[in-house]
């Protein structure tokens, strides 16, 4: 069977429209993935385009992984290690021109436990008390120099980063005197040391190799024929720049998102990526797929009737292609108890027919009271929040040992030095610190050079470094799982979970091996010991599967992109859902987007809860707006809303948007207007969609955007 007999006229359109730029507005459960897939194995078998020339970047490597298993499945066992994360492919770029910024093939990715590693290391270093500047503040503000562009669209760190030697940037930050500052330098030096690059650096340094150096540029612009970007809702500014510089040769660049879906502004997304796609690239093609394949008919007429409220938007509808189900169940309780245990109610009921159903919620502070009902009633669940397996300490401790094969940095040697227990603890530490510091060597170099030390002689420090030495030696020619097997073997690490008892991090180890496997059988000639690591620190907790069937606790944001038999969206209050830190239209357009992502979640039913009672504030908990958003005639009520909380959730609502618009009465389009420093000035349009004014000031000679609440007086001629 031809593979385009399987699409509807939208996805084959998507797929076979392969020239120029072409944007695909692709509602939820229309088939992006399936016709993504076919488009990639129309280009392979079709046009015969060779897979080394075809990018496709989505956001997660549990996406791109199930795109290359439809992929293969398509075009056979060829080479899809260019399907992707952004971060996955500046890491595949990276291994080819690192040595443009002086850094090795095998350089460390630094996941975000290595980040706060070398926090804690500049910290206490500096004595410098996290109380005062906590690890969070400083990683806010390192990622927000690291991606800043200075006034000449350079990144402001790069240059001084790779111009510096190790030994003048190791000066610059002793010497420096103001506290971030001192936390910045400390953190490039630590990450330089041990030739480390974060997740920020990934791509800034991928943009700059590609931006400064033509011939770089030049040669994977020319190898990448077609470039294909899934979720283009979510791109930040990075990934945008990324995307346009690779197209800019062949100038064959396909996106695909879903406006109504841009959620992570937070994270630096723009809707106007999306929105203005084809005011920004010359004669873009657009596409609609607004046929749902995964939600019965009620829900999506709820979802369209919801979305329509947002003004920032390209107009479209879902179509329904499955039978219309049930409405949408609203139920109103006194308490969140009583939410809580209506909702434990509603389970066991649907549990009789399946058991895929998932709790959403804006805010992990509503699950207490759910978790305490899902108890009582001896429902299973799993809460999306715990540690994500690949920062459990097993797993990076592994990770750790081949690390240290690989590069014997700092931060896997002293995760591992130790651990099963050599008798290296603090005052040993302290030494092989101080003699790496005075020779400037890493730590490992100095527990090397001093095994016969009379502090070291005692213990089993001979033990390790032979491990690593031996492995160090032959790790080119061994498979990466035989590698894990025989260190896990070897180091002793799984016989001290064995003795132990930990089954449940055998488990887990298990589940590496397990990953490991699959990633050598994916990836062919790719699977070395350095790719290896350098994609498994890009992995997050979304990129596991969950096989056991139990009731789903998580956050709306952790459940873009999935999809479940049931939907319980609860907490639907406001100053929950919207959040009370909504103070502007466009983050509460954001928040209805996220409100129709939690609606689109749902294939067969979708409840929406909600309780009376008392915010943390002591303010009274009214109905969210979302709900009276949605169209009557596509919700069942159970408990139907007291008249006097309507009018009273109207009351608050209507007051509220006045709030957040910040309108002063009686300023109008030709008002002339003082502000305190712009001086006199004209109002010359009012943006009602982003609250602002557009003012004409005396002293400028171009415009000025000013938000509703700036400081103006209305001034007579």
């Amino acid at each position: 069977m031809n593979i385009l007999d399987t699409l509807n006229a939208q996805q084959a359109q998507a797929v076979t429209t392969t020239e120029g730029y072409v944007r695909v507005i692709a509602g939820a459960g229309s088939g992006k993935t399936k016709a993504l897939t076919v488009r990639y194995a129309y280009l392979v078998n079709e046009l015969g385009i060779s897979t080394a020339n075809i990018l496709c970047v989505t956001f997660t490597n549990k996406a791109a992984n199930e795109m290359k298993r439809r992929v293969r499945g398509m075009i056979g066992d060829n080479d899809t290690g260019l399907i992707c994360t952004f971060h996955g492919f500046c890491v595949q770029l990276l291994r080819e021109e690192i040595h443009a910024i002086n850094y090795p093939q095998n350089f460390v990715v630094l996941d975000e436990e290595d980040t706060e590693a070398i926090l804690k290391a500049v910290y206490d270093a500096n004595g410098i008390k996290s109380k005062n500047y906590t690890f969070n503040q400083a990683r806010e503000e390192i990622s927000e120099r690291k991606v800043h562009r200075n006034f000449e669209g350079k990144f402001d760190y790069l240059s001084f980063w790779m111009d510096l030697n190790i030994e003048k940037l190791k000066e610059e930050y002793e010497n420096a005197v103001d506290l971030q500052e001192k936390v910045f330098l400390g953190y490039l030096y630590e990450q330089k040391k041990c030739y480390g690059l974060d997740y920020d650096d990934l791509i800034t340094v991928a943009l700059h190799i590609l931006e400064n150096r033509k011939d770089k540029r030049i040669k994977w612009q020319e190898r990448m024929m077609y470039v294909m970007v899934d979720e283009f809702q979510d791109v930040s500014s990075l990934n945008y720049e990324l995307a346009n510089v690779l197209s800019g040769y062949h100038k064959n660049l396909f996106i695909v998102g879903d406006p109504d879906q841009t959620i992570y502004s937070w994270r630096g997304a723009k809707v106007e990526y999306i929105l203005d796609f084809d005011k920004t690239h010359q004669n873009t093609k657009t596409i609609f797929m607004n046929q749902n394949y995964r939600s019965c008919g009620n829900i999506l007429y709820a979802a369209n009737s919801l979305i329509k409220k947002n003004k920032n938007r390209i107009e479209k509808d879902l179509i329904a292609t499955k039978e219309e189900g049930k409405l949408v169940t609203h139920y109103h309780a006194k308490t969140m108890k009583e939410e809580a245990e209506w909702i434990a109610k509603q389970i066991k009921i649907l549990s009789e027919k399946s058991l895929d159903v998932a709790i959403l919620y804006r805010a992990h502070r509503v699950s207490r009271s759910l978790e305490e009902a899902l108890i009582r009633n001896q429902i299973p669940y799993i809460l999306y929040s715990g540690t994500e397996f690949y920062k459990r300490k097993e797993i990076k401790d592994v990770l750790s040992y081949l690390r240290m094969i690989l590069m014997a940095d700092d931060y896997a040697f002293l995760r591992v030095v130790n651990a099963p227990r050599r008798n290296i603890g603090k005052k040993r530490i302290s030494f092989l610190r101080e003699y790496a510091m005075v020779n400037e060597c890493s730590m490992y170099e100095a527990l090397k050079n001093n095994v016969e030390h009379e502090l070291i002689r005692s213990t089993k420090a001979d033990e390790f470094v032979s491990l690593v030495e031996k492995y160090k030696a032959v790790w080119q020619k061994v498979k990466v799982s035989d590698l894990m097997t025989a260190i896990l073997s070897e180091s002793g690490y799984e016989a001290m979970l064995r003795q132990g008892g930990e089954q449940e991090r055998l488990d887990n180890l298990s589940e590496l091996k397990q990953s490991v496997f699959e990633y050598e059988k994916t990836s062919g000639e790719e699977t070395t010991l350095q790719s290896y690591l350098q994609s498994i620190a890009l992995y997050t907790n979304t990129d596991r599967d969950e096989k056991e069937k139990k009731v789903k606790l998580m956050t709306i944001h952790a459940a873009k992109g999935l999809e479940f038999d049931d939907v319980f969206l609860c907490g639907m209050n406001e100053g929950i859902f919207p959040s009370n830190h909504v103070d502007t239209m466009e983050k509460m357009e954001e928040e209805r987007r996220l409100a129709y992502v939690a609606y689109t979640r749902a294939k067969r039913e979708l409840f929406l809860t909600e309780a009376e009672g008392v915010n943390d504030d002591d303010s009274f908990r009214f109905p969210s707006r979302f709900i009276f958003d949605t169209n009557k005639k596509y919700i069942n009520t159970i408990n139907e809303l007291p008249k006097a909380l309507v009018k009273g959730s109207e009351n608050y609502i209507r007051a509220n948007e006045e709030k957040i618009k910040g309108t002063k009465p009686g300023f109008q389009i030709g008002d002339l207007v003082c502000h305190k420093v712009f001086g006199r000035g004209k109002i010359v349009d009012i943006k009602e969609d982003i609250t602002s004014f557009v003012i004409k000031f005396d002293k400028f000679e171009t415009e000025r955007n000013l938000s509703f609440r700036a400081p103006l007086e209305k001034v007579e001629n």
